[in-house]
């Protein structure tokens, strides 16, 4: 596979992710637990197959080969689809998206104190710019969003860190079996809170669908192709292309829902995004150290 193919289906990866939240306000009346059991089951269901045509392994063999360090990042993982899935419910798909990208600000903070992993200077520098951005994000007063939906959002992207660190730590070389074992923890999980707590199993046409279809088209679908294409991406490529998740998620609710942006949102986004870029151009120079494909 060329770079240029490479690109292109991580460019790919990262539409289909962007279309999260239009997903998620698609949902009338489920519950995050309700739509992360059916999610999870659809994602699940994809991954097996995948991986079993991919490698001709038996996933529930691959998964236990990546030990506890996988379990870890399952765990991660589950922690992270949740804070997704109640952020976005909870304040806007712009404050969200643009909070869950500072996942590799995290990711280099877990790093080091879990790997003694170095992070360079710029990198310090673009953290402060990042939390200066998220302060003005997180301080709307226009009514778009609340603290408790930027929480979940933040809280989900230090979920997506501990998924990556974990499997750095467990030298692991694929991301697909970690995910796979994710989802079947997110179906125990959900099974039992949903049961706990009353919630029915049986959704709406419309939101069962919607839940189901998200789990392949846009997790599942979004994870093969980026495992695909970043094989032959270099880092700072992959972190640029990762920008249209982020860019492209507030613009489809606004064309379909006209759910607009605050000018705190914008603001502050710019700051981030500005961080997160300037961060990747920065390290452009220097070998990268082990990332995840």
């Amino acid at each position: 596979m060329t770079n240029r193919s490479g690109m292109v289906l991580v460019f790919l990866a990262g539409v289909l992710w962007s279309t999260v939240g239009l997903g998620i306000r698609m949902i009338q009346e489920a519950e995050v637990w309700q739509i992360m059991l059916y999610r999870s089951i659809s994602l699940s269901t994809f991954l097996f197959f995948v991986i079993l045509f991919r490698s001709g392994q038996n996933p529930f063999a691959a998964a236990r080969r990546n030990g506890f360090a996988g379990a870890i990042g399952a765990l991660g993982l589950v922690s992270a689809y949740t804070g997704a899935i109640y952020s976005i419910q909870n304040t806007s798909v712009a404050n969200a998206m643009l909070l869950f990208a500072v996942a590799p600000f995290v990711t280099a903070i877990l790093g080091w104190i879990v790997l003694g992993e170095r992070v360079r200077r710029a990198t310090w520098i673009a953290i402060v710019f990042g939390v200066a951005g998220i302060v003005i994000m997180v301080s709307d007063k226009s009514g778009t969003g609340t603290m408790g939906g930027n929480l979940a959002a933040l809280f989900s992207a230090v979920g997506f860190a501990v998924f990556t660190v974990a499997l750095r730590w467990g030298k692991s070389s694929d991301m697909l079996p970690a995910v796979f074992l994710s989802g079947l923890f997110a179906v125990a999980i959900t099974l039992s809170v949903c049961a706990a707590t009353g919630l029915p199993l049986i959704l709406t046409p419309n939101d069962g669908g919607v839940a189901l279809a998200m789990g392949v088209g846009q997790v599942g679908l979004g994870l093969l192709l980026y495992t695909i294409g970043s094989k032959t991406v270099p880092a700072v490529e992959l972190t640029l292309l990762s920008m249209a998740e982020v860019v492209l998620g507030p613009v489809w609710v606004w064309l379909f829902l006209g759910e607009a942006v605050s000018v705190n949102t914008m603001i502050g986004g710019v700051i981030l995004l500005a961080a997160i870029l300037g961060n990747a151009v920065s390290g452009m120079r220097r070998k990268p150290p082990p990332q995840m494909p």
